[in-house]
């Protein structure tokens, strides 16, 4: 399960979403080129995105496949929202 939040420079959490990213054979198949955001996901590790990437992030989460869909990508666009808004905040996808 990967984990989305949205944390401060300090890494101080601000807003966290309830649905995590489940990880399905559907993942691994994103190209880099379509997906750049999406492919940096992994099960294990940690990506953080700013606000000037999340524009992109946003697109890929556009036309993600159904297989990898769900719950978590509404609230991976309301976490976008919030960072795009703020100042110096980052959204998080934590891996286990």
């Amino acid at each position: 399960m990967i984990n989305l939040m949205v944390r401060g420079d300090n890494k101080r959490i601000v807003a966290r979403a309830a649905a995590g990213v489940e990880w399905t054979v559907g993942f691994p198949d994103l190209r880099s080129t379509e997906f750049p955001m999406l492919w940096a996901l992994t099960p294990y590790g940690d990506a953080v995105f700013n606000q000037r990437q999340i524009p992109l992030l946003l697109t890929g989460l556009d036309r993600l496949p159904a297989a990898c869909g769900g719950e978590w990508v509404r609230q991976a666009r309301e976490l976008c929202q919030l960072v795009e808004r703020g100042t110096h905040l980052y959204l998080w996808f934590v891996g286990d």
